[in-house]
């Protein structure tokens, strides 16, 4: 029988969220990096899945990895790449940046006429 991978695990918004605000995940956005310019969550460090190399992740024992992208759908397609290299990443946040923003959570913007950063609270 041939064996199946299981999908990676997924956090809540609201998890990620509350775990990156007391300093005990890392948060990397695997979109591109004209989507992380023109909004992103505070505290995430963009990997872009288009160049992503999990061995180039910040390894801490004590910060697990969590990661996120637009819907879930390339955080999960890392997951599954950082998986097949052996690098230990805990999970991916479920729905990605549009289920943080769905739920009212905060991300930081920046115009793209004036350059101005737009904190969204």
């Amino acid at each position: 029988m041939p064996v199946t991978q299981t999908d990676p695990p997924a956090e809540t918004p609201q998890s990620v969220r509350v775990a990156l605000m007391e300093g005990r995940i890392v948060l990397i956005d695997v979109r591109e990096p004209m989507e992380y310019a023109a909004e992103r969550i505070h505290g995430a460090l963009l990997f872009p899945l288009s160049t992503f190399d999990p061995k180039a992740l910040p390894q801490d024992a004590s910060k697990p990895i969590v990661l996120h992208c637009g819907s879930g759908k390339r955080s999960a397609t890392a997951f599954e790449r950082c998986r097949g290299a052996g690098v230990n990443v805990a999970a991916h946040m479920g729905g990605g940046i549009g289920a943080w923003k769905a739920v009212g959570l905060p991300t930081v913007s920046i115009d793209p006429t004036s350059g101005a950063v737009h904190d969204r609270k």
